[in-house]
């Protein structure tokens, strides 16, 4: 075990770790001097583990003694033995303390810590008697929502991390985007860059990558590594063959409505187990649904649910393969909502609005030079709104005017102005 703590902690020997640096981590400093444990959840290779080893270089920075800061994964396959015993932890943390001796306050970084069975009560019970601070990440939502706020109410801070949002995106490529000027001189860099963010989404390990077929390769890779490690053992699922079966078919209904009937006919299950598969693919951050707009929350519940997956790159996988540019818009449109807007949901009678967000209405249309998709996208919000001090939108790919009280933007408007708005608060 001594190999594998020096191996993962370079920091010890006076190294800083190098990577592209994420908007999450001003969040993530600024909850270091807090008292909280904090949590970094998200989707397996989104950069979590980055994350907290950028933390580690601005500890080092502000004058933490190296010794003072631990980290592990503990998905190291020499750990597998003992998944089922939270003591092992303790065992892991008493032989870093006596490799290293740390005098005052230790940084205790958990890497994948869901990979451990009870994991939350050792963490509690460190938390109440040490002068430890603990900086955890994990792959599954139901790791913050249900088992450590159960133990730990009040006394956790949660950073939930997506891929590589199109400005990080913007960033890795060193493509300035800081003002307008900069937005006009660099515009058909950006308008590269969208197309293959579109196209490709966040995952940094694929945009690393030139090659479009091992690109695929690694998303369903990514994609089957979640089913098969974070799912199927957490709920025993026997059927491990129908569960990766449905993910990849959901992948051709990105954007559409959920039609459980049928897809209960075709997998030859339940309504019920189609709904608790997906909502195993919305704990691993894979899928999410979205429901349709009503001013009873019990009437949301029940109401026909649209899907979308949380990063782009995963349309590329569908069997269906994803050459509907304006899906891919729509998916992107909405993951930069889905960030912002707690009660994200769309309008739907005869005719429908894509996105309702607060007083924000929005329309997504890839193309809105042909005049019939024209009005039908701007007439539906004088048919659909429902209250009328809303705001008025139309995202697409790349126009931008004022068209009766309708602004439409561009997708590069759209994120930059966001942006601005995100700062702002």
């Amino acid at each position: 075990m001594k190999n594998i703590l020096i191996e993962q902690n370079i920091h010890w020997g006076k190294k800083l770790y190098e990577s592209v640096k994420r908007e999450a981590l001003s969040k993530l400093i600024s909850y270091l001097p807090l008292r909280q444990v904090i949590t970094i959840t998200g989707i397996r290779r989104c950069g979590k583990s980055t994350l907290a080893k950028q933390a580690i270089n601005y500890l080092i920075e502000s004058g933490i003694e190296a010794k003072n800061i631990f980290f592990i994964n503990l998905e190291n396959p020499l750990f597998l033995e003992h998944k089922h015993n939270p003591d092992f932890l303790d065992t892991i943390y008493e032989e870093y303390l006596k490799l290293m001796n740390p005098k005052g306050k230790v940084y205790c970084l958990f890497d994948e810590i869901q990979y451990f069975e009870n994991w939350q009560v050792y963490i509690k019970s460190k938390y109440e008697s040490s002068d430890i601070k603990y900086i955890i990440t994990g792959s599954n939502s139901s790791m913050l929502s249900n088992e450590l706020n159960t133990l730990l109410s009040g006394r956790s801070l949660n950073i939930h991390l997506n891929t590589f949002n199109f400005t990080e995106f913007l960033d890795y490529k060193k493509i300035d985007y800081s003002d307008e000027l900069n937005r006009v001189k660099n515009r058909i860099d950006i308008a590269r860059a969208k197309d293959e963010y579109l196209e490709w989404g966040g995952f940094y390990e694929v945009f690393e990558v030139k090659d479009e077929l091992v690109k695929k390769e690694i998303l369903i890779a990514y994609a089957k590594n979640i089913i098969y490690q974070d799912i199927i053992p957490r709920y025993s699922i026997r059927n491990s063959e129908i569960l990766e079966r449905l993910f990849f078919y959901l992948l051709n209904s990105i954007t559409g409505v959920l039609n459980y009937t049928t897809l209960s006919k075709t997998f030859s299950m339940s309504d019920k187990t189609i709904k608790e598969y997906i909502n195993y693919f919305e704990d691993v951050f894979l899928l999410k649904r979205m429901d349709k707009f009503h001013n009873k929350q019990k009437e949301r519940i029940k109401s026909s649910k649209k899907i979308y997956t949380l990063d782009n790159g995963f349309l590329q996988i569908a069997s269906s393969n994803s050459k509907n540019f304006g899906n891919r818009l729509e998916n992107m449109v909405f993951n930069i909502l889905n960030q912002s807007c707690n009660e994200l949901t769309y309008l739907k009678d005869s005719k429908e609005i894509d996105f309702k967000c607060k007083d924000y209405l929005y329309q997504v249309s890839y193309d809105m030079s042909d005049e019939k998709t024209r009005k039908r996208e701007i007439d539906a919000f004088r048919f659909l709104d429902v209250q009328s001090k809303c705001k008025h939108y139309v995202i697409t790919y790349d126009e931008t005017k004022i068209e009766n009280d309708i602004e439409i933007e561009s997708l590069e408007q759209f994120i930059f102005q966001k942006g601005q708005e995100n700062e702002s608060k």
